[in-house]
């Protein structure tokens, strides 16, 4: 089992909102789901390296980035074949093919905005709040967020993380979440804005019952609404939130683009 680097003990600092992971089972299910990949990788918050050893050891090219120059300084000499960079997760370049980290919780929804839109990476780990992990994996039914990704992105989620397996302790507890880029789109690249701007009409629509939200954000008749959700096998679902991503990709074919 990996272990976490001595250091770790004093946590992370308040200020940058580091609270580093201790929690060893999670370290471990962390490094089999990337080990589940191929390709380089990059490491959002290296923090002491209690992934980055870890990592480090699958023998892939490894760059890792941490805002906090002392924590970089402090790991090069230990991890001389990784690349250790002084840097910012929400700017730093998005290249390689598989991204993982503990994330910042003040930080995820603009780390998770960043990477839904931005590089060419396949596969992503993520160690965020438990309860943006439960909502980007659908738990529950699906957010504007997700829908507006899903045809283009799976989410999955990979489990539960105690908030004292984390140094200093945070107010709630993490949640692993896998996102994977799809081979085959459901949708167009060159369509994602107005697919995007489709699915955030449904969301803000009002209306009575689905076929009513539908009808009233695309500007057709209740009709026709009825008949594109049974024909995407819709017709189980209440609200926005119950469609899959096969339901929004069909309804964005049938009702969306017009």
């Amino acid at each position: 089992m990996p272990r976490t680097h001595p250091h770790s003990i004093h946590g992370g600092r308040h200020e940058l909102g580091q609270n580093f992971l201790t929690h060893r089972p999670t370290i471990g299910r962390i490094i089999h789901l990337v080990d589940r990949t191929t390709g380089s990788i990059l490491e959002l918050g290296a923090g002491d390296g209690a992934l980055t050893r870890p990592l480090a050891r699958l023998g892939r090219p490894l760059t890792a980035i941490d805002i906090d120059e002392h924590r970089i300084r402090r790991l090069r000499p230990a991890l001389p074949g990784v690349r250790l960079e002084i840097a910012d997760a929400t700017r730093h370049p998005l290249t390689t093919d598989v991204v993982v980290g503990n994330v910042p919780y003040h930080l995820t929804t603009p780390i998770l905005r960043r990477l839904l839109s931005h590089g060419s990476w396949r596969d992503a780990v993520l160690l965020t709040q438990w309860e943006v992990a439960r909502k980007r994996a659908g738990v529950g039914g699906g957010t504007l967020m997700t829908a507006q990704s899903a045809p283009w992105f799976s989410f999955s989620l990979e489990g539960r993380v105690p908030a004292w397996g984390f140094s200093p302790r945070p107010s709630v507890d993490g949640g692993l979440l896998t996102i994977a880029r799809r081979d085959a789109p459901l949708v167009a690249v060159g369509e994602r804005r107005a697919y995007e701007a489709f699915v955030r009409s449904v969301f803000q629509a009002g209306g009575s019952g689905l076929p009513g939200v539908v009808a009233r954000a695309c500007r057709i008749d209740r009709r026709r609404a009825q008949r594109a959700l049974a024909a995407v096998g819709a017709n189980g679902c209440r609200l926005p939130r119950d469609l899959q991503p096969s339901h929004w990709a069909g309804l964005w074919d049938r009702v969306g683009r017009g």
